[in-house]
């Protein structure tokens, strides 16, 4: 296997995150190793190794894929010899998680495998738009969206998870948010994403005095959901807007530090 035609390094990646064309990025560390493992890269997502030809499908058509072991050694580039000839378009990530993670890259915790469906009331803006959950969590995640008072019924039947509303693990707490509640759950570490947290508390709890952009992201939010009254069309307007305020913090932070890659750091 040539490394150079197929590697990428950590900021080379972290880079190219932050879109819907981003890589795929798929963590393949052995099942022991992974049971193991106390954090991912994010927004990986974990698959066992030996069952690559089971899982290829999931994989979107055209898009990149990167894959990442704790190394960066044999098991990543093993698989993605094995995507190549299945006719994906592999990158392994050069010196793999363990790199990733003392570049202070973007991580969460292992809480095992992530939930593929996602469920919260109709019509959502601000946090519930679900950009922390696909960006950081999971790329492949459904997102189902009912009337408030059906929520759990549906989630029940469906086996998805509920959020931003009451009564369930990611939703309000005290003066905190669903978004936040989903970064203390994942444990999500990232400079850039702390400050952007700021900003949608402050829209969500009314509260705009917690930074400039507050006033700015509730109007655009309310004004996404007039635009657009199907949900899945309005979610993916909303996305470009979260892509857009997390790249133009990870920018700030690198004007901060010139002498220095993009950074991530963990939040209170």
């Amino acid at each position: 296997m040539d490394e150079n035609d197929i590697s990428i390094s950590p900021h080379d990646l972290y880079a190219s995150l932050g879109s819907d064309a981003a890589p795929i990025v798929v963590d393949v560390r052995r099942d022991v190793d992974f049971a193991s493992a106390d954090r991912l890269a994010s927004p990986a997502f974990h698959r066992f190794p030996n069952d690559v030809e089971q899982w290829r499908d999931e994989l979107p058509d055209g898009r990149r894929v990167v894959t990442c072991c704790f190394h960066g050694d044999q098991v990543s580039q093993g698989v993605a010899t094995a995507l190549r000839l299945m006719g994906v378009n592999p990158n392994f990530l050069a010196g793999g998680i363990a790199d990733w993670t003392e570049l202070g890259l973007p991580t969460r915790r292992n809480i095992g495998i992530s939930p593929g469906k996602w469920i919260t009331r109709e019509h959502p803006k601000i946090d519930r738009i679900a950009w922390l959950i696909r960006r950081f969590i999971d790329p492949n995640t459904e997102f189902i969206y009912v009337p408030r008072d059906q929520v759990l019924a549906v989630a029940e039947q469906t086996g998805a998870t509920p959020y931003d509303i009451d009564g369930v693990e990611f939703t309000h707490e005290n003066d905190r948010c669903s978004f936040d509640a989903i970064l203390k759950v994942y444990d999500i570490k990232d400079s850039a994403l702390d400050r952007l947290a700021t900003i949608v508390r402050g829209a969500d709890t009314s509260r705009p005095d917690l930074a400039p952009q507050c006033e700015g992201l509730l109007a655009i939010s309310r004004g996404l959901s007039a635009n657009f009254p199907d949900d899945h069309e309005m979610l993916g307007h909303g996305l470009v807007i979260y892509d857009a305020l997390h790249k133009w913090y990870r920018l700030e932070i690198e004007k901060q530090e010139p002498t220095s890659e993009p950074l991530a750091g963990a939040h209170p």
